[in-house]
């Protein structure tokens, strides 16, 4: 049986991804190393039980416990999700992004090249096969006017302390495919949504927030676009890209579902107010209130999902309109129960 580390799996998309891999993928061991931090979450995992699953509690930067771990188990595939993405805290508090985000993706890197191979492009026999696949995001890019999509192609132009160290990281694991020929993909993704997303993203907030009666915080005017993609899905998409992907390349994941913040907040609303209205018929859409708007704040994500839809066949399951509709229901039985 092939045993795999995923890094980050108490995490949103992590424990999502591993999730999706114990329901579909039978012959697969998972091992999740996560250090829980603030954003993450061991009942995330739907089945801690499964005998196909272990966790190790361990930060991505401790050199001697990755390279213990990569000398016990043998890990065949790498799926690194672990980073610190909130661009609030990068701004407040950069140092450990640089730290989590480039370092510790250079520790796993580095450790991964010495397992796998012997020398620059000599592969040991036994992981002829190895993956090491990197997930990353959409803002590494900067911002988009009100027209064009990110390609593979698109220059890097990060704007935030966040989406700097997510670029460090694209790069190092390129350079570890030319300068040594190691194993590695990189996905880059719009923005997540669906179930077992920290309460600090923008769409549990919309929904926790309007289940309290409180104000809605949206910055600016909410005319900032993000291109929406339903975390199942992407799952699906990296799961794709392992196993099918050529190496060395990167694949852009979207949704091809731009919406602007500020439609994001009303349609919850209107959803709310079908499914849990407030009492004396008040609408949640009173709660939406506007903030100023933080610092660098890109004004339009949208990805170009062509290579991954022709290359290797994925496509997107989820639409917004359906995508929320689950997500909403799932955190309606979180925050009522």
């Amino acid at each position: 049986m092939k045993t795999i580390l995923v890094t980050g799996g108490a995490g949103f998309i992590g424990s999502n991804y591993i999730n999706y891999i114990l329901r579909a993928k039978k012959e697969i061991r998972v091992v999740n190393l996560d250090k829980l931090t603030y954003a993450a979450n061991l009942d995330n995992i739907e089945q801690p039980n499964h005998p196909n699953y272990q966790f190790v509690k361990g930060d991505i930067c401790d050199a001697q416990l990755v390279h213990n771990l990569f000398e016990e188990y043998q890990f065949q595939e790498v799926v690194h999700f672990a980073a610190e993405s909130h661009v609030d805290n990068s701004i407040a508090n950069p140092a450990v992004f640089v730290e989590t985000n480039v370092n510790g993706t250079f520790n796993l890197l580095q450790t991964a090249y010495k397992l796998w191979m012997t020398a620059p492009f000599q592969h040991k026999t036994a992981f002829v096969k190895a993956r090491f696949l990197h997930v990353s995001t959409d803002e590494v890019y900067g911002t988009l006017g009100e027209k064009g999509l990110f390609t593979e192609e698109t220059p890097y132009a990060p704007n935030s302390p966040y989406s700097a160290s997510k670029a460090a990281s694209d790069m190092l694991v390129r350079s570890y495919f030319h300068t040594y020929g190691m194993p590695v993909l990189t996905t880059n993704c719009s923005n997540n949504y669906g179930p077992y997303q920290h309460d600090e993203k923008l769409i549990p907030t919309i929904i926790r927030k309007a289940l309290k009666g409180e104000q809605i915080p949206i910055y600016g005017e909410g005319t900032n676009i993000r291109d929406w993609l339903y975390v199942e899905d992407h799952c699906k998409g990296i799961q794709k890209a392992l196993e099918d992907g050529k190496l060395g390349e990167t694949y852009n994941i979207g949704g091809k579902n731009e919406r602007q913040n500020l439609y994001i907040a009303q349609y919850i609303c209107k959803i709310l107010d079908q499914q849990h209205p407030r009492a004396a018929k008040a609408s949640y859409l009173e709660l939406i209130t506007f903030v100023k708007d933080r610092p660098g704040h890109d004004f339009r994500y949208a990805i170009d999902a062509q290579k991954i839809e022709n290359e290797l066949g994925w496509q997107a399951q989820e639409n917004f309109e359906t995508g929320i509709e689950k997500t909403i229901n799932w955190y309606l039985k979180k925050y009522l129960q």
